[in-house]
């Protein structure tokens, strides 16, 4: 390996561990810079243009097809390649191109096998077979190895026989098992059989996941197709795979559509078509990503540069890989219980049989599954990048997790989808976490997330210690091996601990608003109430002893989507909540909402309502207030759309002044939009019970609901966890009042028992009537002080621990039959009655003022 500058890999995430190489890999930035340069210096035309730049282009992608073909040591006289978007237009294209035979009285016909543990892509193949009359066949791995050989005279003679076709994974990207690439030839010859049909077989080996940390050699398995995705091998460009045939199949291939560049001839008013003869421009519809396959001489030329060869890629990435799947199985409980339950067919023993994958479910100390999307947050605090769910791999998911057919159905009726964050089911696990490790992986990030592991489920990193990585052991990386000297560049990014950005506004900043009563700032609309009382001095007032008081003691809104609350005594309502609750959201340079798991210092914008000059006041320290209208002017706005939580809204830009002045503060272009006041953004009918079409909620750009409610009982019980977690037992880590906003509820009640507020139905303040809809699920955001902007993660984890396996925290609300004719208000001080889910009564609460 020649030595190189740590600039060469990637200087743009320091402190990240990025432990998910077999969704994509990362490119280096050497790459980049290279192919940016070839761009500048060069013209590029299109290669089905005659003039020179486009000549130029036509030639370079011939030479990019070569430069693939002599990486998986094979040449153009027995392989062709087709450019395609990605494996999977790949898989579609042999499904619409491969010579099935329809069943018919002389024969069964054709039939399409694969092998369950096969990506959705080669799976979705069987609906292409199926309007062909083509049977589909799936094969589990165990009836493969189990499959008795056959002699290959014994096989009889295919001639005249129907097509069959057989697809399977070189590597499983659910567990990393790699399947024997032997295979192809046992199945091509005959002597291993998928199904008893009798036939000529072809192999579709599924490359995608296999290549970008092993080489393969297609001089010696001979494949009849091998779909890749460029992406998985160099990180960029996406959005570009290929397809490589065996030119001995090529012939065979038919083609109903033609698109441009593939047609030696035809006439449009008659059915007259004559394809070009090479196989490439025949199936090769259009004009292809030429810029994205001139990229790919640049990263074969980087990988080449970095690690010296795929076979260096492949014994780094399995080291560690070996050596973390050895330190995860060792882990244990006090009680002898292990950490994890990893999903694996082999023991990690040879690079031969396993990928540098490992797929787990992290277990509690009795032996439940802790949710993936639970394990997936926590990861996300220690700056860990982790995939999970099924990876689009339902039969490997359901074969290691002992998922049944019908246990697949009754998760979708019970809302669970593929990728969503639905994770346990009956306390069930619904998918996994994976790790996988690139060229780029080092030692330091197998550790990191190490770690990560022990830290949050033996609540010490010191507790039990790392394996050591010594030459010679199983799991290190030999002395002198190129293994380990693979990515010298990598390993000297530094500290794996997540770091936060830093800025001169994200010090310690302790200049909260004071809480504002809307009687102060619009005389006219509210009676008088004697004498004014800051919230906390009525908080005070507040019987916190009396256990059967549900009381208001502090309301929250938050103008500004993800910004700081603005606290008030008593506030109007509006058909969307609190009147201008999350009206406004900050969006990047592409008109991406943004929150606080982007940009923690959002949380230093502090937004004011003054409702009597109809303007909201920000500020920041550093920086000169701002002010911007509350409503638009309707001539002049310019209406755009913005997404939040999936739902196109429609908003407008507040203008360039806010726009600078967010920009200035934080160091990049954002701009400030607001929701258009003539847009109406239905809630989702998920929540709560018998929502007719009349009480369906409007929402503002909130995430779920019109109102987050939490009781002070249950805050009380989280900071009593967290302050037990300190060395001497007695300092207050989390004041009641960091805990509070870190919630960024609307309303906080004082309660009387942790967690009582789950139990409710409904609630009444006044005449108000409120719908439980169900508890709020949490992500990272707890675990930034919103005084701050700085995470500490032990909220999330404590929370997590009393709370078994799922982090909920507050309930959301929704009014119900809320009348506008007249002002309507919700004041600190009011009491609060809830009705139970059990019985459907009041609890024995004073009648309400």
């Amino acid at each position: 390996m020649q030595s190189r500058q740590p600039r060469a890999l990637l200087p743009r995430s320091p402190g990240t561990v990025y432990l998910d190489h077999a969704g994509t890999t990362l490119f280096p930035q050497s790459q980049i810079t290279s192919f940016m340069k070839d761009l500048m210096e060069n013209v590029y035309g299109n290669p089905h243009s005659q003039n020179i730049s486009s000549k130029l282009t036509h030639d370079t992608v011939e030479q990019v097809r070569f430069r693939i073909l002599a990486h998986f040591n094979t040449s153009p006289e027995d392989y062709t390649v087709i450019f395609t978007s990605g494996s999977t237009a790949a898989l579609k294209l042999v499904a619409e191109a491969f010579p099935w035979v329809s069943p018919g009285p002389e024969g069964s016909g054709s039939c399409f096998c694969y092998l369950t543990d096969s990506h959705t892509s080669v799976v979705g193949m069987r609906k292409i077979t199926a309007a062909m009359n083509v049977s589909s066949i799936p094969v589990r791995p165990e009836d493969m190895w189990s499959a008795e050989r056959q002699d290959a005279a014994a096989a009889g003679d295919p001639a005249g026989q129907p097509p069959h076709l057989f697809c399977y994974p070189a590597q499983s990207n659910f567990s990393g098992t790699r399947y024997p690439l032997s295979w192809i030839g046992e199945v091509k010859s005959g002597r291993r059989r998928p199904a008893s049909r009798p036939g000529k077989w072809f192999v579709l080996l599924d490359a995608a996941a296999f290549v970008g940390t092993s080489p393969l050699d297609l001089s010696v398995h001979q494949a009849d197709f091998v779909p890749i995705s460029f992406y998985k091998i160099f990180g960029f460009p996406t959005g570009l795979g290929a397809l490589l045939v065996n030119n001995r199949l090529a012939a065979l291939l038919r083609k109903t559509y033609f698109g441009g560049g593939t047609a030696a001839a035809y006439l449009a008013g008659d059915d007259f078509y004559v394809p070009r003869e090479s196989v490439a421009e025949r199936l090769e519809d259009g004009t292809i990503s030429f810029l994205d396959v001139i990229a790919l001489k640049h990263g074969f030329d980087a990988l080449e540069r970095l690690t010296g060869g795929m076979e260096s890629i492949r014994q780094h990435t399995f080291t560690l890989a070996q050596y973390t799947y050895t330190a995860l199985s060792s882990l244990r409980y006090p009680n002898g219980a292990p950490v994890v339950q990893i999903y694996s067919d082999s023991d990690f023993s040879s690079p031969e049989v396993q990928g540098p994958v490992i797929s787990f479910n992290v277990l509690d100390d009795h032996g439940n599954v802790v949710g993936y999307s639970q394990v997936d947050k926590m990861a996300s605090l220690h700056n860990i990048h982790v995939r999970t769910g099924c990876f689009c791999n339902t039969g490997a998911c359901q074969r290691h997790l002992g998922i049944s057919d019908e246990m697949v159905k009754k998760h979708l009726q019970a809302g669970h989808v593929c990728g969503d964050d639905v994770d346990l089911i009956d306390g069930q696990p619904t998918g996994s976490v994976r790790i996988s490790f690139g060229y780029m992986s080092t030692l330091e990030d197998a550790q990191a997330f190490l770690r990560f592991i022990i830290a949050t489920r033996l609540h010490s990193s010191h507790g039990q210690p790392l394996p050591l990585a010594t030459p010679g052991e199983a799991g290190a990386p030999p002395e002198d091996s190129e293994a380990q000297n693979a990515v010298p560049a990598a390993r000297a990014r530094g500290s794996s601990s997540p770091q936060e950005d830093t800025s001169p506004h994200s010090g310690v900043w302790n200049n909260s608003p004071t809480a504002v009563d809307a009687e102060g700032l619009c005389p006219p609309l509210l009676e008088a109430t004697g004498t004014q009382q800051t919230t906390s001095e009525k908080a005070a007032d507040v019987p916190d002893g009396d256990l059967r008081s549900h009381v208001i003691t502090n309301l929250f809104l938050y103008p500004i989507k993800s910004c700081a609350a603005f606290e008030v005594i008593r506030w109007p309502l509006g058909s969307q909540g609190l009147l201008y609750d999350r009206s406004w959201m900050v969006v990047n340079h592409n008109g991406i909402c943004l929150s606080q798991k982007q940009e923690p210092r959002l949380c230093l914008i502090q937004p004011f309502i003054d409702l009597q000059r109809r303007i909201m006041v920000i500020k920041a320290q550093g920086m000169e207030p701002i002010e911007v209208p509350l409503e638009e002017n309707s001539e002049q706005v310019q209406i755009c759309q913005s997404k939040v939580c999936a739902d196109r809204v429609n908003t407008y830009d507040c203008g360039e002044k806010i726009s600078n002045w967010l920009s200035k503060f934080f160091g990049r272009p954002y701009h400030l939009i607001k929701q258009s006041s003539d847009f109406q953004r239905n809630a989702k009918k998920k929540h709560g019970k018998d929502q007719s079409a009349h009480t369906t909620a409007t929402l503002s750009l909130v995430n779920e609901a019109q109102y987050l409610l939490i009781n002070r009982s249950s805050i009380l019980e989280l900071q009593q966890q967290l302050s037990t977690s300190c060395e001497n037992g007695k300092e207050e880590l989390f004041p009641m009042n960091n805990l509070i906003s870190r919630f960024r509820a609307n309303i906080i009640t004082n309660g009387t028992r942790a967690f009582e507020e789950e139990k409710w139905d409904e609630i009444s303040i006044g005449s108000l009537r409120f719908q439980v809809l169900g508890p709020c699920h949490r992500c990272q955001m707890i675990c930034i002080d919103q005084q701050t902007g700085q995470r500490n993660q032990d909220v999330f984890q404590k929370l997590s621990e009393r709370r078994e396996r799922k982090v909920k925290f507050g309930v959301y609300l929704m009014h119900t039959s809320l009348d506008l004719s007249s002002p309507c208000y919700l004041s600190v001080g009011s009491q609060v009655l809830p009705l139970l889910k059990e019985n459907m009564e009041h609890h024995d609460i004073p009648a309400t003022e």
